[in-house]
């Protein structure tokens, strides 16, 4: 037993209350990388202060805040809340932490997003997110903020939760040690576990194995059934791997998605890839329908995020149907929606390449990918060949340059549908 007694990590806790994965903020409409937040800043600020950073993984894996996650909001040394994209756990989670804790809890949140208007009067931190990841530069400032803030929190008496400091004589409950020890030890653990699939999954989609991802995030859903992100990625993975047949692959695809409920969504991921899912179901089948849902999926999600990826797959179904069109008014509408998104794309990523901070984004291959298959389409040729050539320096993996070609293979004739 001393060499599990000498193994213990004695450091103050820091619980950190945030979403998983991506999740899009409907204020800024933008998608943010909850995970990135989390590597990049949040961790290295904890450990940079001398605390042990404990993420809020579900404990039993409920997936609902039990008795477990009210344990460890009242007994963290600090705890850190990231409400950026106004995530309803976060946020109640934090609301459960003030009302325990009269100090040492530190808000944070992405600059671009807008707070609820009753924590406008509380001091947040911000930082700065590219969607997909944090850059370098940023990720060094803010997590020396950030340490500096939580050493800062840690020393001070004064109140930071409205409610002690509206009810000063309020007195905080208390929790026994030993369970309290319990608690972190397994919720690192499960945050561990979790984390080692989810790079599992994500090293195979880097690798083309899709049988391996989808079998990664298969594990990830049953791990945390309540976060989308891996359903989305569960998803995406299984059509592609196209077993036991292409048409297989998609129907148990839009099963997984099917949980997300498409139907009702305004998430922009869970709208491109079940717009995706049917896509590939009418360049199989040709079925009328599949082509109307997908470009009803595409539609809604560009239209909540202005999104290249559902944007340039709206314009590419726009063109399919029109090729079907047997009214020349019909037709028409169809191919002057499709020029329209296009225009509206090269606006859009024109001026993400020109930003100062795109060479820090992680997407950077598919912002050349999208702008050279657009331009294509829009019979601009030599724009086309030059982001091309970028798309294929950044060294996709296989299948990233397969969804490339297949989508160019449509307008290599200057024929939209060959």
């Amino acid at each position: 037993m001393p060499a599990a007694q000498n193994d213990i990590d004695h450091r103050p806790v820091c619980f950190v209350v945030m979403g998983f994965g991506k999740k899009t903020d409907y204020e800024s409409g933008r998608t943010l990388d909850l995970d990135a937040t989390f590597d990049a800043i949040i961790k290295p600020a904890a450990e940079r202060a001398g605390l042990r950073p404990i993420r809020a993984v579900d404990i039993n894996g409920s997936g609902v805040i039990d008795v477990s996650m009210y344990d460890l909001l009242l007994r963290a040394d600090v705890v850190v809340a990231d409400i950026s994209t106004g995530n309803v756990n976060a946020v109640y989670e934090l609301g459960v932490r003030h009302a325990l804790r009269p100090n040492t809890t530190v808000i944070i949140k992405e600059d671009q997003g807008k707070l609820h208007f009753d924590l406008n009067h509380i001091n947040t931190f911000h930082y700065q997110h590219l969607g997909e990841d944090i850059g370098s530069r940023e990720s060094i400032r803010a997590t020396e903020a950030l340490a500096e803030l939580i050493v800062r929190a840690m020393a001070s008496t004064a109140p930071d939760s409205p409610v002690y400091t509206f009810l000063p004589t309020l007195q905080r409950p208390r929790l026994s040690d030993e369970r309290y020890a319990e608690l972190l030890d397994e919720a690192e653990e499960n945050h561990e576990v979790l984390s080692a699939v989810l790079r599992a999954g994500r090293d195979a989609f880097d690798r083309s194995d899709m049988q391996a991802a989808a079998a990664a995030f298969a594990r990830a859903c049953e791990l945390k059934p309540e976060e989308a992100s891996f359903r989305q990625q569960y998803a995406l993975a299984t059509y592609k791997t196209k077993l036991p047949t292409d048409v297989e692959a998609l129907q148990r695809a839009l099963e997984i998605i099917e949980h997300l409920q498409p139907e009702e969504s305004n998430d922009p991921e869970t709208l491109g890839i079940t717009g995706a899912i049917y896509k590939r179901l009418w360049l199989l089948q040709e079925n009328p329908v599949h082509l109307d849902k997908a470009l009803r999926f595409y539609g809604r999600g560009f239209e909540v995020r202005r999104d290249y990826y559902n944007g340039e797959n709206l314009a590419t179904c726009f063109d399919l149907r029109a090729a079907k069109q047997t009214d020349p008014d019909e037709q028409l509408f169809d191919r002057m929606s499709a020029k329209k998104t296009r225009v509206a794309l090269v606006e859009i990523l024109s001026a993400m390449v020109a930003d100062p901070s795109f060479h820090e984004r992680s997407d950077r291959k598919w912002v050349f990918a999208t702008l050279a298959n657009t331009m294509l389409a829009l019979e601009r040729r030599a724009e086309a060949s030059v982001y091309e050539a970028q798309f294929r320096s950044l060294e996709p993996a296989d299948w990233e340059v397969s969804t490339f070609e297949t989508v160019k293979a449509l307008y290599v004739s200057n024929d939209p549908v060959g």
